[in-house]
């Protein structure tokens, strides 16, 4: 393919040699291998690439030193080889090419070099030759005045200050000179707050008396000078002093959510403070970035704690101040929060970086998701540490390595989301327990945590009491929780184009998430006391279910009187448009519709007899199974779910569903138990094997609905004749009947001859007998009639069928 210009083969797991046939492709412009696990050495042949304008290469296990072939490349214009396994030293021809505009060149092994002559590179703007073991010092740059980004960091070099002046005061916007051997009093230049440059000079050896007298934005001076662990001027520390006495017996909880940014000290009351550096490469300048937000519902326990976490493109420390001198357990908790496993292109992404506690490497190429195993999940690592001078200092350094743009530019570096450091001893003049501290990364911590169910038990208990507005925000505590802004933005602003559904509570929206999830958004359309029981009875009962027929929760929204849940998109929409909309409608073959009446009835089994809380959902109907990509069915819908109180042998409750599908015994007397889910689904049953609404349906004015025309044909003895004609004659006959008669099983008026739903599982996949059972053809018909007597004095019998058809009703409200 010597016509190919472009070839990516980022971000997949290829191993093995590059081959050298790679060097036929005369014509490639672009090249990229990084975020593989290649080995060994480049082949010689990839120097006959001469119309090369990018090559990227990180994050790989290459062998040898860094070939010195580049020479050839004339038209190279992008350069990265950032953590390939490489030796140095960094050939100089690299620094020939006169038309490279970027290089990033790090974590090379081996033998070190001096700073390279940069007077060829007139079009740079930016330059990483991070943890390269450089030495000397830095310059002559004053032939690179586009120079915008110059990162030297973990490096072994000195400071030619001139040089760095006429660059800051030119175009220069990054500057980060972390872990170098700078020595001599800070530059004024630097101090200066006139210009507007990133600087980051921590961990250097700068003379203390050189410490700008006030505290400075963009200039970060952590540990910048030699001898002292705390190197800041003391209007940054805000004359903090550390307490002599520390509450005993009880867990201190710190929230850091202040943004960070590419050079940044932020110091925290007398106890501890943080110290970010570096920018996201590729991406605009945001200070959010430097605060991970997760991206879907989190189940874990404490899950408040890991709602978001700090993040580093670099380097990131925590220093913990105001200890007594002793052995501490240090405890880290890590959770992936971005990177997602959803088979995706959002599920290739690779986070690996290193911890250091007390200078020391504790954690190298460490990966949360592999170690969790999987994302979303905590792993909580415990250290010792031996605090000698009151501190305990703790670092994540990201080191090249994994992906760089998985699921989005910038998705890359260290994530911490909670510190716990604890004191192995008592300590001086507390008079007994342990001393402990913890930290809590990005997040704020509540004063008490709820397990979700618990706050959903209270209401159920409180029978009529109001749900106030702050019983609304607590939900922040317990479940993954979106902002209104995050919502705009993956609905385009609630653009009406985006709009999939209208329910009896409100829209719903197709929108994409920042990772690229698609997502339902359902907005409840009131701020009423009925919309407020919807939102929290639905968040409550769906969050606390897993279930393949179960429709997934990401999470909700509660902010500027919106009340939003955010669902997994399900492709096919409803089985309700599936089965009746005539210009929405897929064609449903039988295999098709046999799949999706066993996996409702999964699903239901699930709900009543699998799940660790037990529920009656109380409006099954076809509106209400959702079908995803592959047409497998699933519930949705709980805003009228109710607990199925095991201790008692039904519920009398308000009475509220869909008309058609409500079991007689709850719709007239108010008595639910779970066998009036079984009576919905065989209604349901019903219209999937006919292919009819059974509201909506009426064969001539001698039947009331469907289902009383399919109990008189029963009657007769010939059920084939209900199935749907858009079949013909390619269906299953024994297989229709059984469903009938399965369905028909289910709509008995007496709730004690119905069958359990995981009954109908097994009498659905064959493996058990179908009871024969004939029901008289006006018991149905009697049912509906007596329940529309009740109603007519709030709704006439045509209103009644319409609003049914339509929508929810509650007839009892």
């Amino acid at each position: 393919m010597t016509s190919l210009t472009f070839l990516s083969l980022e971000n997949n797991f290829f191993h093995g040699f590059v081959p050298h046939e790679l060097g036929h492709l005369v014509n490639l412009e672009s090249l990229t291998l990084s975020a593989n696990n290649l080995t060994g050495h480049l082949p010689l042949t990839l120097s006959n690439m001469t119309k090369l304008k990018e090559f990227k290469i990180s994050s790989n296990n290459f062998s040898g030193k860094i070939p010195s072939f580049f020479q050839s490349w004339k038209s190279l214009e992008r350069l990265e080889i950032q953590a390939s396994g490489f030796e140095g030293p960094i050939p100089s021809t690299i620094f020939a090419l006169n038309n490279l505009a970027e290089v990033r060149i790090s974590d090379l092994y081996g033998e070190g070099s001096a700073f390279p002559k940069l007077d060829n590179l007139t079009k740079l703007q930016r330059l990483m030759l991070r943890n390269c073991n450089i030495s000397g010092f830095i310059g002559p740059l004053d032939a690179i005045q586009d120079l915008k980004i110059l990162d030297l960091s973990f490096n072994r070099l000195g400071i030619n200050s001139t040089d760095l002046e006429v660059l800051a005061r030119a175009r220069l916007s990054y500057l980060f000179l972390t872990s170098n051997l700078l020595t001599g009093p800070i530059p004024d230049w630097l101090k200066n707050g006139g210009i507007n440059v990133d600087i980051d000079l921590s961990y250097n050896n700068f003379t203390k008396s050189s410490l700008p007298p006030t505290c400075r934005d963009k200039l970060n001076l952590f540990k910048s000078t030699s001898g002292v662990n705390d190197s800041k001027p003391i209007e940054c520390l805000k004359k903090f002093a550390c307490s002599k006495e520390t509450v005993i017996g009880s867990v201190s909880y710190d929230s850091d959510e202040e943004f960070g940014g590419p050079a940044t000290y932020i110091p925290k009351e007398e106890t501890w403070e943080v110290s970010t550096t570096g920018q996201f490469w590729g991406k605009n300048k945001a200070m959010s970035d430097y605060i991970a937000e997760n991206v879907s519902t989190l189940r874990m326990s404490n899950s408040q704690l890991y709602t978001s976490a700090r993040a580093t493109p670099l380097s990131l420390t925590y220093f913990v101040r105001c200890l007594g001198n002793g052995n501490y357990t240090v405890k880290l908790h890590f959770a992936e929060i971005i990177i997602r496993d959803n088979s995706s292109f959002h599920s290739l992404g690779r986070r690996i970086f290193d911890v250091y506690i007390q200078e020391k490497r504790v954690l190298k190429d460490f990966n949360i998701v592999k170690e969790a195993q999987g994302v979303d999940k905590v792993v909580i690592k415990d250290f010792k540490a031996s605090v000698k001078k009151g501190t305990i200092e703790i670092r994540f350094q990201w080191t090249g390595k994994g992906t760089t743009a998985v699921p989005s530019r910038g998705t890359y570096g260290p994530i911490i989301s909670v510190i716990d450091v604890e004191s192995d001893f008592k300590p001086p003049e507390s008079g007994g327990g342990i001393w402990k501290k913890l930290i809590v990364a990005g997040a704020v911590v509540l004063p008490v945590l709820l397990v979700l169910i618990t706050v959903c038990i209270i209401w159920w208990k409180a029978h009529k009491r109001e749900v106030k507005d702050q019983e609304l925000l607590d939900l922040d505590s317990q479940i993954g929780v979106f902002t209104f802004r995050q919502i705009q933005t993956a609905t385009n602003n609630f653009d009406p184009a985006n709009k999939i559904g209208q329910g009896g509570f409100g829209a719903v929206y197709k929108g994409t998430l920042s990772d690229g999830t698609i997502v339902a958004v359902k907005q409840l359309s009131s701020r009423s006391k009925q919309g407020n029981r919807e939102f929290l009875n639905e968040v409550g009962m769906i969050s606390a279910l897993q279930h393949p027929n179960v429709v997934r929760l990401h999470g909700c929204c509660v902010e500027k009187n919106q009340l939003l849940l955010v669902y997994e998109y399900m492709e096919n929409n409803s089985l309700e448009v599936n089965l009746f909309e005539e210009e929405n409608k897929l064609k449903l073959d039988w295999p098709m519709r046999e799949r999706i009446c066993i996996g409702m009835a999964k699903g239901l089994a699930f709900l009543h007899e699998e799940s660790v809380i037990k529920i009656v959902h109380r409006d099954i109907k076809a509106a209400n199974i959702l079908l995803d990509k592959d047409l497998n069915p699933k519930i949705s819908d709980f805003g009228l779910a109710k607990l199925d109180e095991e201790d008692n042998t039904h519920i009398s409750t308000r009475v509220a569903g869909t008309i058609g599908y409500m079991a007689p015994e709850y719709a007239l007397w108010g008595h639910l138990t779970y066998k009036a889910d079984v009576y919905s689904f065989g209604v349901v049953a019903l219209e999937i094997v006919v292919g009819k609404s059974n509201v909506k349906y009426r064969p001539d004015e001698d039947f009331v609905c469907l289902l009383d025309w399919a109990l008189v044909v029963q009657q007769r003895g010939n059920l084939v004749e209900l199935v749907d004609q858009t079949l013909g004659s390619n269906f299953n006959k024994k297989g229709a009947v059984r469903m009938m008669k399965i369905a028909l099983l289910c709509t008995n008026p007496s709730p004690s001859l119905r069958p359990t739903m995981s009954e109908v599982v097994k009498m659905l996949e064959g493996g058990a007998p179908v009871p024969e059972y004939v029901m008289g053809g006006s018991v149905y018909g009697d049912a509906l009639g007596a329940l529309r007597n009740q109603f007519d004095h709030d709704i006439n019998t045509d209103e009644l069928r319409s609003k049914a058809s339509s929508s929810e009703i509650t007839p009892c409200d």
